[in-house]
């Protein structure tokens, strides 16, 4: 029950009480789709990605607005003046989407009942990484995660799949917004207007993005390794480029009043004609070949060890052991992709339950399950919507490249950082170590991963401060 709570699940403040007696069947009973996220302030809507499009639509608008009355009242210095303050105003445009969207997140980890769920679909976020620290996602990423992973982690893979490669924060995320063939209706057009007007420019659309090509081979099916193996060469990606030009989020999409529809369209002027050969099969012009080509993708055996390897190494070890990667490999391959099957095996699996915690907290993790165990709720995130997570070096829902955050611990052990989170640790006890007795916390909400050396420590504790950030900093607390 406590390796369930801590390794699987987001931490307890009470194993019995929320686990029960049998660790195994509680997180089975977790498995189905994310719940909807919890909006954490009285009349706050949670953006959905039509909202955040048309956002960014405003501000453009606003910004040539500005523009235009700078030109008519221009002064010396007034250009640079403006300039500066762009991003500023930027920031300050998509201010309370980005920080709903945050509370939104942490406040549902924080209070959810199906913390095995919950961490799945922080999982399959990181996976599927889009990332607000380009300018063009800003108001976007939470309405992915809700729209594209929450209601279909636990469903097929290639339903996942998808959803998350179609969704508008991921075409403009990795520029597939801007991709246009070679020899698509939209270049020659450009190119016989800029013939006409004899200004000898280029059209500003000139062709391929390979950005989302690239990635959902090498960080969302196949992986790295295969391409080093020859199971898919330069080629292919360029090949895969071409099949998904056409798919765009044009204006008219997101500016119509909002419904269920996605603003995702397929627009045949910027699609490169002809078939595309890949993978060894050819695929047909148009909007149908991209759900083929993801068909083919989500059930390659490159992407079953892939997964495998990747879902061992979040829940198991840094390292997982080969044995177990490949059940899981086999239960994805036998399923057809079925993550309900594949969450079974792992649950399953003998080397799942190994007593010593040997994964380090991530920095979301660790404050998630610091306000778990201190059941602070919505609380802690309300004078900072992170609750201090930026400090310790992961900012929410901004990883710095389509890689996603790190998931070994060697990437959050330097002695910086190490630093950080005693820091951080000590504030939060500061605050509410008088509230607690550390004592009983400990062993409620340890069990048995709490250690004799770490209960004589805590016993002997200066005070309740003291007391409850030695259980915080312990290394059965900071690890799972």
């Amino acid at each position: 029950v406590a390796i369930a709570a801590h390794r699987f699940g987001l931490g307890e403040a009470q194993l019995g009480a929320s686990a029960g007696r049998d660790g195994r069947e509680w997180l089975m009973r977790q498995i189905g789709p994310a719940a909807p996220q919890l909006s954490s302030l009285p009349g706050e809507s949670l953006p959905s990605a039509a909202d955040g499009l048309r956002r960014h639509a405003e501000f453009v608008q606003q910004r040539r607005q500005r523009r235009e009355a700078a030109a008519t009242m221009a002064a010396p210095g007034m250009g640079d003046s403006a300039q500066a303050s762009t991003e500023q105003q930027f920031g300050d445009h998509f201010r309370q989407l980005v920080l709903a969207d945050t509370r939104a997140r942490l406040s549902t980890a924080a209070l959810t009942e199906r913390p095995f769920a919950e961490r799945l679909a922080l999982f399959w976020a990181n996976h599927f990484t889009v990332s607000m620290v380009k300018a063009s996602t800003r108001g976007l990423v939470g309405a992915f995660e809700r729209e594209a992973i929450r209601p279909h982690i636990a469903g097929r893979f290639e339903v996942l799949l998808r959803a998350a490669v179609t969704h508008p924060a991921m075409l403009r995320y990795l520029d597939n917004d801007q991709s246009a063939g070679p020899n698509s209706a939209v270049v020659r057009r450009l190119a016989q207007r800029a013939q006409r007007t004899g200004d000898g420019q280029a059209p500003r659309v000139t062709g391929l993005n390979e950005n989302l090509a690239r990635e959902v081979m090498e960080l969302h099916t196949l992986g790295a390794a295969a391409a080093r193996a020859g199971v898919y060469t330069q080629a292919d990606v360029t090949a895969f480029a071409a099949l998904l030009t056409g798919w765009r989020v044009p204006a008219v999409a997101y500016m119509t009043p909002p419904d269920d529809a996605s603003p995702t369209r397929f627009e045949p002027a910027w699609h490169e004609p002809g078939d595309k050969r890949l993978l060894g099969k050819s695929y047909p012009e148009g909007a149908q070949a991209v759900g083929d080509v993801l068909h083919d993708l989500a059930g390659h055996p490159a992407t079953a060890q892939f997964i495998a390897t990747k879902l061992a190494r979040h829940f198991v070890a840094d390292e997982p052991p080969p044995a177990l990667v490949e059940r899981l490999a086999q239960t994805f391959l036998r399923s057809q992709g079925d993550l309900t099957q594949v969450y079974r095996s792992l649950i399953e699996a003998p080397e799942a339950w190994q007593a010593a915690p040997a994964k380090l907290k991530s920095p979301e993790e660790l404050v998630l399950s610091c306000v778990r165990v201190l059941r602070l709720g919505q609380l802690a995130f309300q004078r900072q919507p992170d609750a201090g997570i930026s400090t310790l070096g992961q900012r929410v829902q901004a990883a710095p490249s389509p890689a996603g955050w790190p998931d070994k611990a060697e990437e959050w052990l330097g002695p910086d950082a190490v630093w950080k989170r005693v820091e951080w640790i000590t504030r939060l006890t500061d605050r509410y170590g008088s509230q607690v007795d550390a004592r009983v916390l400990a062993q409620a909400s340890l069990g048995p991963l709490l250690s004799a050396g770490t209960a004589r420590q805590i016993e002997r504790a200066a005070d309740a401060s003291q007391a409850l950030a030695l259980l915080l900093l312990a290394p059965e607390f900071q690890r799972r």
